[in-house]
């Protein structure tokens, strides 16, 4: 094979990884350039309108976001996959409903994904390289990245862009056969890949493009009126964002819109249209762990540090940190029904040295002995 026949030679690894991404368990992939045209002025108001708030890395790695080329030198393009993790039988909006049970994200439910996706991107990076070891034609020095999530790199566009999906008016990307319930990852690479063709995403025309149409339920249905306007998040106003991110306490205005939210929250995506069409995962590691799908509130405010640490072990949760994940569970119990028990827990760790939590515990206890608080939950329980 000569030089001229090359672009033939990457359209079949083009095809190759499309067999390959489907046996490392992603349920779809598309490859697209690094430019990100638009999405570079988009990211640049959010962050002047200040919308990123503590989040000061986004902010502080804002050019490798906008420029790949700065994370792997001569890239020229990206491929993108995504996994879904929607537990089987998960009973999440039952559990929202009810006061004393706490909510978990659904996607923090089972292992934590980064490692997961990370792993299998860095498997795909290896047949890659194969594949252009064994044709002598690709002389090219082969230069690839995986990452997922945690990386300065803009997962949502790259997916939009290379036919994944598209981003919805609650920022996240959706696709019109699964929903939004799936991972992200990339492959940056400098290997000069065919584009995916976005006429023919699963032979149903481009997937990228946007499907709301006129409904606003997911930004209506916000609990703290995080939608600032279509497809615009204030970030220091999303439950996911003060129970995760937020390092201090959690505004007084957000604690009772909280509810039992205690570790991130699902309720733009719960309500979703699309996400009717959501399949469960075939992976066994995104399934609920040490029932978290179904748990009081109390029993996890009462875990020992030593507990939450060997709970939490392999979880997304654990980035939290015991303290925050106090104070996150003390609001949730101060939303929740005025019992003794409720009460009890709550006071059990009123001497826990740390101020934060302290705070958060008062507010609770406050919140469970008035008796407009008793008065509002009966009411509620009647109904």
């Amino acid at each position: 094979m000569t030089e001229t026949n090359l672009p033939a030679l990457y359209q079949t690894l083009a095809h190759q990884i499309t067999l390959w991404t489907r046996e490392l368990g992603f349920q779809q992939m598309g490859i697209t350039d690094i430019h990100l045209g638009e999405y570079k002025e988009r990211l640049d108001e959010w962050l002047t309108k200040g919308y990123h708030g503590e989040m000061e890395w986004i902010e502080r790695h804002q050019s490798q976001r906008e420029d790949p080329e700065l994370l792997v030198s001569n890239a020229m393009r990206v491929i993108s996959v995504r996994m879904d993790y929607l537990p089987e039988n998960t009973q999440q909006i039952k559990t929202l409903k009810q006061a004393n049970k706490a909510y978990i994200s659904r996607y923090a439910l089972g292992r934590d994904y980064h490692k997961l996706i990370r792993k299998r991107l860095a498997n795909l990076a290896k047949k890659i390289e194969e594949f252009c070891r064994q044709h002598s034609e690709i002389t090219l020095d082969i230069n690839q990245r995986p990452f997922v999530d945690s990386a300065p790199v803009l997962e949502k566009p790259f997916g939009e862009k290379a036919g994944l999906g598209w981003i919805g008016k609650h920022t996240v990307l959706l696709n019109d056969k699964t929903g939004s319930w799936f991972f992200l990852g990339e492959l940056v690479t400098n290997l000069p890949l065919p584009l995916s063709d976005l006429t023919k995403q699963d032979g149903a025309g481009n997937s990228s493009t946007n499907k709301c149409g006129d409904c606003t339920a997911c930004l209506k249905v916000c609990p703290t009126d995080a939608f600032v306007a279509p497809y615009q998040l204030d970030a220091r106003r999303c439950i996911s964002y003060l129970t995760i991110e937020l390092k201090g306490s959690i505004p007084i205005e957000f604690r009772e819109p909280m509810g039992n939210r205690v570790f991130g929250c699902d309720d733009c995506q719960l309500i979703c249209p699309w996400n009717k069409w959501a399949k469960p995962t075939q992976e066994k590691d995104f399934s609920p762990r040490h029932q978290l799908d179904d748990t009081e509130l109390t029993r996890l405010f009462l875990w020992s540090e030593e507990e939450y640490l060997q709970y939490t072990e392999g979880s997304a949760i654990r980035r939290l940190g015991f303290e925050r994940w106090l104070r996150n569970l003390a609001i949730g119990l101060g939303n929740a029904e005025p019992s003794l028990e409720n009460i009890a827990a709550l006071e059990s760790k009123k001497d826990y040295p740390s101020p934060m939590v302290q705070e958060h515990i008062d507010w609770a206890l406050q919140q469970l002995r008035s008796p407009k608080k008793r008065v509002r939950k009966i009411k509620n329980t009647n109904k």
